[in-house]
């Protein structure tokens, strides 16, 4: 059986790698001989179900190429790795085994929404410049916020990626930790930092932070800037006050796009109903390009107790009302 391949206008290089190792990778995963011919690759195979899968695999390699991403040996063999296994449905379609709703790949796979809340946040970000998803913890708010900002980036639809977060006390105090106040700021910081570890080989975040591509940075320290052709993502949104959620809101340039996070459930400002975030869609409710997504218990992807926790405090606090 043969299988053809039509590549005009594609770098073949990238495609097959450099001495054809991506090629060489393939022809070791699957039991099907490889032919770059001209405009075409044709794929030689007596198993069908292997010709169809390694199709796939071009396929979306062919995609990435387009979309001006750099492929490594390593990308080729997660989208072989992802391919192979089925693990990437569409949420909404499930009959349907396609890449149609990857938004990243990593190291340690392909990052996809995988519950009908998150799917509805990444159809959002396709379509609005500016989104507030709230949500339990758990419901991958932020995970899924960094991966489309790194898509974009990947797809040069920006040229960079900010990430904030309001540096507010959750029953500890600044005074005591130890270090300048850069130094104490970094623990809240942290959780986006491990975030982009998941996503970004080391080398190349390391590149991108360095360079200023991304930045990662305490709330206040957005004030006075304009951020044109970015994206720009706050965490933790409950914890701002109006006053610093409208500041936030203006920062916004040209071509720039934000997703904002929180949990309405746990704001550490000591007046809880000070939070910009809880206001907000009153405020901005009707505005074309602006969005609200909520997740909920459902969309919980930790450990399944996190769920039952969420519920438990939840009927807690419908009974203390």
């Amino acid at each position: 059986m043969k299988k053809t391949i039509s590549i005009p206008g594609i770098n073949q290089l990238a495609l097959l790698g450099l001495q054809d190792e991506n090629l060489k990778l393939l022809e070791s995963e699957f039991d099907v001989k490889i032919v770059a011919r001209g405009t075409n690759i044709i794929l030689i195979g007596e198993d069908e179900t292997e010709l169809l899968q390694l199709e796939k695999v071009f396929l979306e390699l062919i995609s990435l190429i387009e979309s001006g991403q750099d492929i490594a040996v390593s990308d080729v063999q997660t989208v072989v790795d992802v391919i192979t296994s089925g693990k990437v449905q569409n949420q909404q379609k499930s009959n349907e085994q396609n890449l149609n709703n990857a938004i990243l790949y990593t190291k340690d796979g392909v990052i996809t929404p995988r519950t009908p809340g998150q799917v509805e946040l990444y159809d959002s970000s396709k379509k609005n410049d500016i989104i507030f998803v709230t949500g339990p913890a758990g419901t991958g708010k932020t995970y899924l916020a960094i991966a489309i900002a790194l898509a974009h980036l990947r797809d040069k639809l920006v040229n960079k990626i900010i990430l904030a977060r309001p540096a507010v006390e959750a029953g500890e105090s600044l005074g005591f930790l130890p270090g300048d106040m850069l130094e104490k700021i970094e623990p809240y910081l942290r959780p986006l930092y491990d975030a982009l570890f998941d996503m970004v080989i080391h080398s190349k975040l390391r590149k991108y932070m360095d360079s200023e591509i991304i930045e990662v940075v305490p709330l206040a320290y957005m004030r006075g800037r304009t951020l044109n052709n970015a994206f720009v993502i706050l965490d933790e949104a409950q914890n701002t006050l109006p006053n610093q959620m409208k500041m936030f809101l203006t920062r916004l340039g040209m071509n720039s796009k934000s997703i904002i996070t929180g949990d309405i459930t746990q704001i550490d400002l000591p007046d809880r109903n000070s939070s910009g975030l809880l206001q907000i869609k009153k405020i901005l409710k009707g505005i074309d390009g602006i969005d609200f997504i909520d997740l909920t218990d459902r969309d919980v992807l930790r450990h399944r107790l996190v769920r039952e926790i969420i519920k438990a405090y939840d009927s807690y606090g419908k009974e203390e009302k």
